[in-house]
């Protein structure tokens, strides 16, 4: 599959909700939707055609916002982009709810649960899907710790790409009198500016990275992410930080204070996944961490390591890769108390697979009476938003 989207086969749709009637107002989420159109549309992001990038301010409904997301997803083949700016809500289940103007604290029915975004993006044919939230506790489209599945088992899509601007327990950050919140502002820049560094193509990854590391040295909540299927590799198009000549030595544990902590790794995929940023921050590839290896370590074997969803039963591949990565000896003491912590920790249950779509749905008639009833079903919910 190639990296880069087709642009006459893609779609976007970039939601915002700005002002609210119970709530405060958010005035950077209106900077974020045409700036990152433009970006969309631009030459170094996509190139979409306008009318292949919907902007859609202020949804007053669930319909509002859901019915753009599902034509958008009718349309494309390649690649889908949903953007959502605003504010996050819980319910008392502890699942994600987007923000509509008119939302209340205490007043679940009021706000959009993510599933239902979620699900109308499911019901399309794109072979990628792209979703950013930039919205405070975001990070619950990725799984909630507290239930029974694991960490990204609710954000599964397959192909999908997902980055959450907070944790899940985190609030994201709109800066008063800033021009664009505090996530998208930086996602705006590393768009515009590129990442340093040897590749001439911007994969939504290397965003990731980025991200995580400039937001992180400002003290700003830490961006999640999550990618299926290599959708991490999908170029978002140019890197305008291009740098031929650009080479990044392995790094030594004193310089390195944006790398992962494991004592704050909570679960196996995490652990997997620091893991990975601990290679990329580092600046080798794996065919060089496994030249540096005083151990045999292939680079397959980096490979299955960083790739695999169960916890690795022996320590001394970890060991080995962490010390061919430039990891300090005291650091890796760190990671196997993590590794060792996790490993006498009861595997959760399996999370329950969702059941298919239904036939109206499959054969792609229209929706809107899908959209009436779930707007009849969220005037009867009893889910307090906290």
């Amino acid at each position: 599959m190639n990296p880069l989207p087709d642009p006459s086969d893609s779609r976007a749709v970039l939601l915002g909700v700005t002002w609210y009637s119970d709530l405060e107002d958010l005035p950077g989420v209106a900077n974020n939707l045409p700036a990152l159109a433009e970006a969309v549309c631009g030459p170094f992001g996509w190139g979409l055609d306008d009318q292949h990038c919907t902007v859609v301010a202020e949804p007053a409904s669930l319909e509002q916002m859901l019915e753009p997301v599902s034509t958008a997803a009718k349309e494309a083949r390649d690649t889908l982009l949903v953007y959502y700016a605003g504010h996050g809500l819980l319910n008392q289940q502890q699942e994600l709810h987007l923000g509509l103007p008119n939302s209340r604290a205490g007043r679940g029915r009021t706000a959009v649960p993510y599933s239902w975004l979620r699900e109308a993006i499911s019901e399309g044919k794109a072979k990628r899907h792209v979703i950013i939230l930039d919205c405070c506790f975001s990070g619950r489209a990725l799984g909630s710790m507290s239930g029974p599945a694991t960490l990204a088992d609710q954000a599964w899509i397959d192909g999908s790409f997902l980055m959450a601007a907070a944790p899940e327990t985190g609030i994201a950050l709109a800066p008063p009198g800033e021009q664009y919140t505090a996530f998208t502002g930086e996602l705006l820049t590393a768009m515009k500016d590129g990442v340093p560094g040897p590749n001439p193509w911007l994969a939504m990854d290397d965003l990731y990275l980025h991200l995580r590391s400039v937001l992180t040295s400002k003290d700003h909540p830490v961006p999640q992410r999550r990618a299926r299927n290599r959708a991490g590799e999908l170029v978002w198009g140019r890197n305008a930080g291009y740098q031929p000549s650009f080479t990044r030595p392995a790094r030594a544990l004193e310089e390195t204070a944006d790398w992962p902590n494991p004592d704050r790794i909570l679960d196996v995929t995490e652990f997997i996944h620091s893991l990975a940023l601990v290679r990329a921050s580092s600046g080798l590839k794996q065919h060089e961490v496994s030249a540096r290896s005083s151990t045999p370590l292939s680079a397959g074997s980096i490979s299955r390591l960083l790739n695999r969803a169960d916890l690795p039963q022996r320590w001394t591949t970890i060991e080995a890769y962490l010390t061919a990565c430039g990891v300090h000896q005291d650091h890796i003491i760190l990671w196997r108390a993590a590794w060792e912590r996790l490993k006498a920790t009861p595997p959760r249950h399996q999370a329950t697979k969702p059941s298919p779509p239904s036939p109206s749905l499959a054969s792609g008639k229209p929706r809107r009476s899908k959209l009436r009833a779930m707007v009849r079903r969220a005037q009867f919910r009893a889910d307090d938003v906290e």
